[in-house]
């Protein structure tokens, strides 16, 4: 599959000398990390002759569309959990749409993973386990091969992070290219700190990594009066569309941050794109508020 992810200058006054790469422009569906994380966790099913992928995922996940359009797309069947009571909304519809099939499973259940997928397709051979997020070695690998696409050399480079894999990625790219990149991750999550140690199950060098907390709003998929703005503001000035889970927690840090001071006035810095547009669905309502 030929990629399209351009490097494109910000249009937003705190951030006109930042650049983002635009890996939500990869496709629709499978848009940017997602894709990316899936790229090479198909290439190894294939080799083993796995026609059947098996995820897992929140009722408005964005890793559920894209696992059901790759698989849509390669032939493959599709299954996942879901977690927590049955609920119907558009995101799922696109999944059952590309022909995942839906297994709504309690919280307390779906915390082990391992034993959801033994006990409904472990006798199933062509079954193949993808993690939560695409959570793997594999995926590291497919988001660290950003760094190789880069045309000029950046003094930092941002991106959101809830699992921690993307992050990972971007690391082990940055250290595999022997580069002075300092990484900047905004956990999306409350408590973020953990994501140091997500990362280090995958690159053991974290020199060059510095976590930002401070940016939740509240938790996961959690918002509040001002970011719900922030994404009104920057997507009217910016003609980028970013979404509430993610992206926009990391522009509202690297904004605050540039407004702050915290670099150097000719330092060249990235954001990454990571797609998932499709979030903003779940946020409507709360938008709607913003733009009425």
């Amino acid at each position: 599959m030929q990629i399209f992810s351009p490097i494109q200058r910000v249009h937003f006054s705190p951030l006109n000398d930042v650049f983002v790469k635009r890996d939500d422009l990869i496709d629709p569906y499978i848009s940017g990390n997602k894709w990316r994380k899936l790229k090479h966790i198909l290439a190894d099913a294939k080799v083993r002759g796995k026609t059947h992928l098996v995820t897992f995922g929140g009722a408005y996940s964005n890793h559920l569309v894209a696992t059901a359009a790759a698989a849509a797309r390669n032939n493959l069947k599709a299954t996942a959990f879901v977690r927590g009571e049955q609920v119907e909304n558009e995101m799922l519809l696109i999944c059952r749409l590309f022909g995942m099939n839906l297994i709504f499973t309690d919280r307390e259940s779906y915390q082990n993973k391992p034993a959801l997928f033994n006990a409904h397709f472990n006798s199933v051979k062509e079954s193949n386990f993808i993690d939560e997020g695409g959570a793997s070695t594999l995926a590291v690998m497919g988001c660290a091969e950003v760094i190789s696409e880069l045309p000029a050399h950046f003094d930092h480079i941002f991106c959101a992070a809830g699992t921690g894999t993307t992050a990972a990625g971007l690391l082990k790219g940055i250290n595999e290219h022997n580069l002075s990149t300092q990484l900047h991750v905004v956990p999306v999550l409350k408590g973020g700190d953990f994501i140091k140690d997500e990362i280090l199950k995958y690159e053991h060098n974290i020199n060059k990594l510095e976590l930002h907390t401070d940016y939740h709003f509240g938790g996961y998929a959690k918002t509040t009066p001002a970011l719900l703005q922030f994404i009104k503001n920057f997507t009217a000035e910016s003609g980028m569309l970013i979404d509430p889970v993610y992206t926009a927690k990391m522009f509202y840090a690297l904004t605050g941050l540039v407004q702050k001071g915290h670099f150097k006035k000719d330092a060249k810095i990235l954001a990454i794109h990571t797609g998932g547009l499709l979030g903003i669905l779940g946020m409507r309502d709360r938008l709607n508020e913003v733009l009425r």
